[in-house]
């Protein structure tokens, strides 16, 4: 069933809970996140990640990715993840997708207001809900193809710096009407190389000031009770797909060694189903953590 980012989202914050939100750069991945949710019976996300072009073009996976969708037995919103440009979120938006995110963090408070709000009137106008990102979410030089290049606290003068400022998010929300906001309290995008410093007090200090879903990126990695916590907080979203990713290729790794221990042919038809079920066994880990299954 193919719905809204929107509608989830809102369903999330009444009820106390965040929606999982997975890149899916391929059709093995994209079955997987479905599967994963149809069978604990929660809604999920599947997205696509501008700077995942490179591995399948937005072209070829946008309509695979919104067919799994309207076929799925539990709501699924198709997603454009870290859309860096006007014609990424209107392509998305053309194919059917029903969220797109829109990232101008790097930019200044000012041009990101801007830039996001001309994104916002076009997606609205079409039913499509938006999702920003204010402050500076970091990214690990190893796993973190999701967005900017790698991007450390080490950039920035304090932590404070990097952080999301709960007054610049309350005007950046008036002024542009996301559905949904990125906040920054200090994960990662990637794999974790240190354990990350977090401030879940952020969110609740940016919750304070504007009550929207807030978005949860660099999800991977966390424990349990992080998790939880920043979702009593109000993050009602949560990227993840390094971990996840991961999982699929260990999977595979383990196939392969079986495989040859027992001097059998691989064929890469069966790797790729090994994949997916490794994938879908870490999604529903992830889910059950999210939702409280």
């Amino acid at each position: 069933m193919l719905v809204t980012l929107k509608e989830l989202l809102a369903d999330a914050k009444e009820k106390k809970y965040a929606v999982g939100s997975f890149n899916t750069p391929n059709l093995e991945t994209a079955r997987a996140v479905i599967a994963a949710a149809e069978e604990l019976n929660v809604p999920v996300i599947i997205a696509h990640a501008e700077v995942h072009n490179d591995l399948i073009s937005l072209d070829v996976m946008g309509p695979i990715m919104v067919q799994l969708a309207k076929q799925a037995k539990v709501p699924v919103c198709v997603h454009l993840d870290h859309g860096s440009s006007f014609d990424a979120c209107v392509k998305a938006m053309h194919l059917g997708f029903t969220s797109v995110m829109y990232d101008a963090s790097a930019k200044s408070f000012e041009e990101n207001v801007n830039e996001t709000k001309e994104i916002v009137k076009i997606a609205h106008s079409l039913g499509v809900s938006v999702e920003a990102e204010l402050g500076h979410i970091f990214t690990s030089s190893i796993g973190g193809g999701e967005g900017r290049g790698p991007l450390g606290a080490e950039d920035f003068n304090s932590l404070d710096d990097a952080y999301t400022n709960p007054d610049l998010a309350k005007e950046f929300v008036e002024r542009t009407q996301v559905d949904a906001l990125a906040i920054a309290f200090g994960t990662t995008h990637g794999v974790y190389l240190t354990k990350p410093e977090l401030d879940l007090n952020r969110i609740t200090e940016v919750k304070n000031k504007i009550d929207i879903p807030f978005v949860m990126h660099g999800g991977s990695g966390l424990s349990e009770a992080e998790f939880k916590e920043a979702i009593n907080n109000g993050i009602t979203k949560i990227n993840y797909f390094t971990y996840m990713t991961m999982a699929g290729g260990k999977s595979v790794v383990d196939f392969v060694q079986d495989m040859k221990e027992k001097n059998e042919t691989v064929f890469f038809h069966d790797i790729a189903l090994v994949a997916e079920a490794g994938i879908k066994e870490n999604v529903k880990e992830a889910l059950r953590v999210f939702t409280n299954r």
